[in-house]
């Protein structure tokens, strides 16, 4: 979705820092805001050439600033790193991340093409792309000094909001497994926030056999960690937006495809139930964005008894 504003959305010293990235001859001829950012304004430049034809760019910008130069500098370290790897991410143009010659911290990258898909028709399809790409990401082995800063994790036993109805048994429980400490883990190069929101698909006819990723985007958390984080996360967000059991499913796909979590299943369930519990805090917002991308019927409620049906499901299973 987007809403066209012709160039007097970018704001007047930022437009002039994107054309000095431009090539000669090329100027910004309208710009288009991007909806389904949360953490920052996301924008579609189009830029006309001197052959009369256009291509487009993204920019995204902090109006927030408080962990702007954090996140920037992770996202042009992670689309420096991918560059030519195989694993469809941006390209980087240019960063200001700390503002000195835009209003804001901002970023400049190519734009992909392609749709975000979140339907719950076609998942069964969408579901071992989804595992297979993260397989990819996992597998890029940067040198150490390339490495994106460590992970973080917010969510304390202390914050965890057990939903309305939940069993309070259940959640007591969850919320014991992440009380200890993290479990030792391999480090991985991570894109941190992968889910459907943040993957771009074409499906050209004669229809879902033919459906393939064309870029992954948003990787301004992108870090070093467990490869099961990247997996929990995922799993979540399926279970939310689409069932339960395609959170517990897309972890078997997962390994299925060649991806190597922790050995021991309660190594994976810390992590699992991490994430999970994560989304507790979240729940509002998370259906709000949803809904926002045209799944109405996504409702805090439904969310909320989605993931207690998801937390309930990983404290059930054997092992």
């Amino acid at each position: 979705m987007a809403d066209h504003d012709g160039t007097g959305g970018v704001r007047p010293l930022t437009l002039a820092w994107v054309g000095r990235h431009l090539d000669i001859g090329e100027r910004v001829v309208k710009t288009e805001a991007l909806h389904g950012g949360i953490t920052a304004e996301m924008r579609r430049v189009t830029v006309g050439r001197r052959d009369g034809g256009t291509r487009d760019l993204v920019l995204r910008t902090f109006v927030d600033a408080a962990h702007a130069e954090d996140s920037l500098n992770r996202e042009r370290g992670a689309l420096a790193l991918l560059a030519g790897t195989g694993v469809p991410a941006p390209g980087l143009v240019a960063v200001d991340h700390r503002a000195v010659h835009c209003e804001y911290p901002s970023l400049l990258m190519t734009h992909l093409a392609g749709r975000t898909v979140l339907e719950d028709a076609g998942v069964e399809a969408r579901v071992p792309l989804l595992a297979r790409q993260l397989v990819a990401i996992h597998a890029v082995r940067p040198a150490p000094a390339e490495r994106p800063p460590q992970y973080v994790t917010l969510t304390t036993a202390d914050t965890v909001v057990t939903p309305k109805g939940a069993d309070a048994a259940t959640w007591a429980a969850a919320v014991d497994v992440i009380r200890g400490p993290a479990p030792p883990y391999e480090g991985r190069f991570l894109h941190r926030d992968f889910h459907p929101g943040n993957l771009l698909f074409d499906m050209p006819p004669p229809g879902p056999a033919a459906l393939r990723i064309t870029g992954i985007v948003d990787w301004a958390a992108a870090s070093w960690g467990p490869a099961d984080l990247d997996v929990a996360h995922c799993c979540t967000n399926l279970a939310l937006l689409h069932d339960p059991a395609w959170g517990v499913r897309f972890a078997e796909v997962y390994e299925e495809a060649g991806g190597v979590p922790a050995a021991a299943s309660s190594e994976r369930l810390y992590w699992q139930v991490r994430d999970a519990l994560a989304f507790s805090e979240e729940v509002q917002q998370v259906s709000l964005s949803w809904r926002g991308a045209g799944r109405t019927e996504l409702t805090a409620r439904i969310v909320g008894e989605r993931l207690d049906a998801y937390v309930t499901s990983l404290m059930d299973a054997p092992g």
